[in-house]
């Protein structure tokens, strides 16, 4: 289903124009799924103009593949969506980590305070631990991110 369509661009935000082409689908099909599917909820700028972000155009891809390639029904593509949705809250509740379509590595050795803590490590590249860098830049950019926002 998703090697038809085309990548999506790194880009924050998408017009409901670009996420019909992106995703196969018109904009008022767009438009009639945000009532059917609560999960969906593109923001909102003057005129009522909507922006999507890349997390959304990814749910409109998965709603597509479950109505479309899949068969499912309104509601029952619904009812997959709140389960899909449960299972990664229940992942993240459990501390792990849920990416579509990439593989995820659980660390369970290190914990939060150790990867805040490698800073104060004088040289991390020649530690014989290969991941504890990783570990480390990791921190950096969570860090980064939560400054951010």
């Amino acid at each position: 289903m998703e090697n038809s369509l085309p990548l999506i661009p790194a880009k924050r935000y998408f017009t409901i124009g670009e996420v019909g082409d992106l995703c196969g689908v018109k904009p008022h099909v767009l438009r009639y799924w945000e009532q059917e599917f609560t999960q969906l909820r593109p923001m909102k700028r003057r005129g009522n103009r909507r922006y999507y972000q890349h997390h959304e155009v990814l749910m409109i891809r998965r709603i597509r593949d479950l109505l479309y390639d899949q068969g499912f029904t309104i509601s029952g593509a619904r009812n997959k969506m709140q389960e899909l949705l449960q299972a990664e809250r229940d992942k993240s509740r459990h501390g792990e980590v849920f990416l579509d379509g990439v593989e995820v590595i659980e660390v369970s050795d290190v914990s939060l305070n150790d990867v805040q803590n490698l800073s104060q490590m004088p040289d991390l590249a020649s530690t014989p631990d290969p991941w504890l860098q990783v570990r480390h830049e990791l921190g950096e950019i969570r860090e980064l991110l939560l400054d951010e926002f």
